[in-house]
């Protein structure tokens, strides 16, 4: 390979690569609302740069999560969840295998505040008052439709290219 078809050929790819993830943040904000309050963060504050990223990582994983209970694969969440988060997930898409079922989580609307970060940069943990419609369909029918709220403490942690969820557990109040 010449060196001007290498630089082709990187070029190419990197466009691509832009153009996939700019298709898959447009989705991520058309079907996920996040709210990010970082003000009682503590030790360490949150800068301006990093909520931006945990806000477009929160909505994406969401977003992922969301197509992955709706098409009962784990191929939309691509490394967005990891460890305890991961396994449940990965739990529950196999549980809808096996009945049948399918989940949609609609008009997603997640309240996050940080409660921790990190001196070091390297864990968060959020409360997220999630509120969404829930439809679970066997087959196309629609068998139990439901609006709810839903509390979660989330612990989060960057990666090279993201904050991935590591930790997901609902709880009753915070």
């Amino acid at each position: 390979m010449t060196p001007r078809s290498a630089f082709f050929a990187r070029f190419l790819a990197a466009a691509i690569l832009t153009l996939i993830v700019a298709m898959y943040s447009r989705a991520a904000d058309l079907s996920v609302r996040v709210e990010l309050n970082s003000g009682k963060a503590g030790p360490r504050s949150v800068e301006a740069l990093t909520q931006r990223s945990i806000v477009r990582d929160y909505k994406f994983a969401w977003a992922s999560l969301a197509q992955a209970l709706e098409s009962n694969t784990t191929s939309p969440l691509n490394g967005l969840f990891a460890g305890n988060a991961n396994e449940l997930i990965n739990a529950e898409v196999k549980n809808q295998q096996r009945t049948g079922l399918i989940s949609r989580y609609l008009h997603q609307n997640h309240n996050v505040e940080v409660v921790f970060y990190a001196p070091e940069g390297d864990m968060m943990q959020l409360h997220d008052t999630a509120d969404y419609d829930l439809q679970l369909l066997d087959g196309n029918k629609t068998i139990h439709q439901e609006h709810v709220t839903v509390r979660f403490v989330v612990l989060i942690t960057p990666a090279a290219d993201r904050w991935v969820i590591r930790q997901l557990q609902s709880v009753p109040q915070f």
